[in-house]
């Protein structure tokens, strides 16, 4: 019924109109469109479909940025009214997510979050050098279903396991998954630290946050 504005509200993302993206949003509650079917039916597709065009190498770092951006703006617009409307996004999991201790790197980690919160994950993100102590205190303090963390430097990466050895530590390790990304991580790697998942790019965190939690 509303097909022509659903991609209308993708084009805007895929383009980076962020402007664009809000006003569509604001149309979308004239015309009294569920907030819910506008972001699943629309905004979602948009998103999804430049993180698979990026994993892919035919779009670039700041086409994704800003379709990120144009996401954001939508949200901002409806996920207010859903609230007034006593309805939300089915929430497919907590995630905490950081670029692990002693590592600055950002770019990666922040398109893996604009990636899973897009796609229905509640995103708590720690920024860059998180200590392990302050990502196991977010994750009980949020009930986090994932803890997501990346490293770029291999002097860096040896702190995923060092996160995954102090869950267990404390006892908690049953009781989160652990997805780890960055250039330098294998499967190898993932193994050998016992982690739950990683991935190579964000579009693939999401499948494979999807799937440690037994999400279609």
């Amino acid at each position: 019924m509303h097909t022509e504005l659903y991609i209308e509200m993708a084009k805007s993302v895929i383009d980076g109109e962020v402007d664009e993206a809000k006003n569509l949003a604001l149309r979308s509650l004239v015309e009294d469109i569920d907030p819910l079917d506008a972001i699943n039916n629309g905004y979602v597709i948009g998103i999804n479909d430049v993180g698979e065009k990026f994993s892919k190498g035919q779009c670039f770092l700041p086409e994704l940025v800003m379709a990120g951006e144009s996401m954001k703006a939508a949200l901002s617009v409806l996920e207010p009214e859903m609230a007034k409307r006593g309805t939300e996004r089915k929430v497919l999991g907590n995630v905490v997510l950081a670029t692990i201790q002693g590592d600055i790197h950002d770019i990666g980690k922040t398109l893996v979050g604009i990636m899973l919160s897009s796609n229905g994950f509640r995103v708590f993100d720690l920024g860059v050098d998180a200590h392990i102590d302050a990502l196991i205190q977010k994750s009980e303090e949020v009930k986090a279903d994932i803890i997501a963390v990346s490293a770029l430097l291999t002097t860096t990466m040896i702190n995923q396991r060092t996160l995954i050895e102090q869950l267990s530590k404390r006892g908690l390790r049953d009781k989160v998954k652990v997805m780890v990304g960055g250039a330098p991580v294998t499967r190898d790697w993932v193994n050998e630290i016992g982690a739950d998942g990683y991935s190579e790019d964000a579009i693939g965190a999401v499948l494979v946050a999807k799937q440690i939690l037994g999400q279609k």
